[in-house]
């Protein structure tokens, strides 16, 4: 796709929260943004204040002015309603993105509405939390067809600084649960030693500042271990969606072989303890709470 071709794609994004209200500033930045949409008016409202574009009324009119529709929402079924929703307006030949975090079925039942209508679906969950959001810096893992990626693939760099194509529909889905569990690990083994660490009076700043520059260092570490152990947790990624996201993990798993997760299982009774004590809505960070408290702290 030229420059010029890019310049005239006419891109919309539905669901605007944390992460798709700044993907649709980016994709403003570019110059393609055309439109919005968001079950909050609110939203869709706070976004055309910065940007001046087109608040729809609903999916299917966002879709019928947009080459590009770039959906962003929480659930499965939040996902195939929408998606459902642009299908009554959508043009031969456009082409949906979802960025959404959902189960590879989800994602083959939304290729199948769209394929209907003549129009394309491509899964392109993103890893990089709030942060890769508002910067572009975005890694999206996409399932679907190649050529229809590479139409479109310059107008997703304006929310994504890499792109790779995993597989047909449903990969990029499989890839982003593969990413969640890792994430999920992580996150516990962070929290886990720098808990002990903490209990050995150890300072803190210091052991951070020195195993991130070694075998064990980390995104999660460098990003997340200051704060964690002042006792913030700067939001990046909720606990109640990353909760979600495992329970997808725990699924794919037993239908694929039966087989468990036990890094899986152990995150998600962590993330339900919290959410009972009130912190779902905190980044997935807090679970530092938990691992404080098994120190007696």
């Amino acid at each position: 796709m030229t420059g010029q071709e890019q310049a005239t794609l006419k891109v919309g994004v539905a669901g605007l929260g944390a992460m798709g209200a700044p993907m649709a500033l980016n994709f403003h930045r570019r110059g393609l943004l055309r439109g919005v949409w968001n079950r909050s008016p609110a939203r869709a409202e706070a976004v055309q204040s910065e940007t001046g574009v087109a608040v729809a009324d609903s999916p299917a009119a966002l879709a019928a002015g947009c080459d590009l529709v770039v959906t962003c929402v929480s659930r499965d079924a939040d996902v195939i309603a929408v998606v459902r929703g642009i299908a009554e307006g959508i043009r031969p030949g456009a082409v949906v993105a979802d960025t959404s975090t959902t189960s590879r079925e989800c994602a083959r039942e939304a290729a199948k509405i769209l394929e209907g209508k003549g129009a394309h679906f491509l899964d392109c969950p993103v890893s990089g939390g709030t942060e890769g959001a508002r910067n572009g810096t975005l890694a999206m893992m996409v399932g679907g067809d190649e050529d229809v990626l590479e139409r479109v693939r310059p107008a997703l760099s304006a929310i994504a600084a890499s792109i790779v194509r995993i597989g047909p529909t449903g990969s990029g889905q499989a890839c982003k649960a593969v990413n969640q569990l890792m994430v999920a690990g992580i996150y516990e083994a962070v929290a886990e030693a720098l808990a002990f660490g903490e209990a050995m009076g150890l300072d803190m700043g210091r052991v951070i500042d020195v195993i991130s520059g070694g075998a064990a260092s980390s995104w999660v570490l460098k990003h997340r271990g200051p704060s964690m152990v002042e006792g913030r947790y700067p939001l990046g990624f909720k606990v109640s969606l990353h909760h979600k996201d495992l329970e997808i993990c725990r699924g794919m798993a037993s239908a694929t072989d039966g087989a468990t997760l036990p890094v899986a299982e152990r995150m998600l009774a962590h993330y339900a303890q919290l959410m009972a004590e009130g912190y779902g809505d905190e980044d997935v960070s807090a679970i530092y709470r938990l691992k404080r408290r098994d120190h007696g702290r």
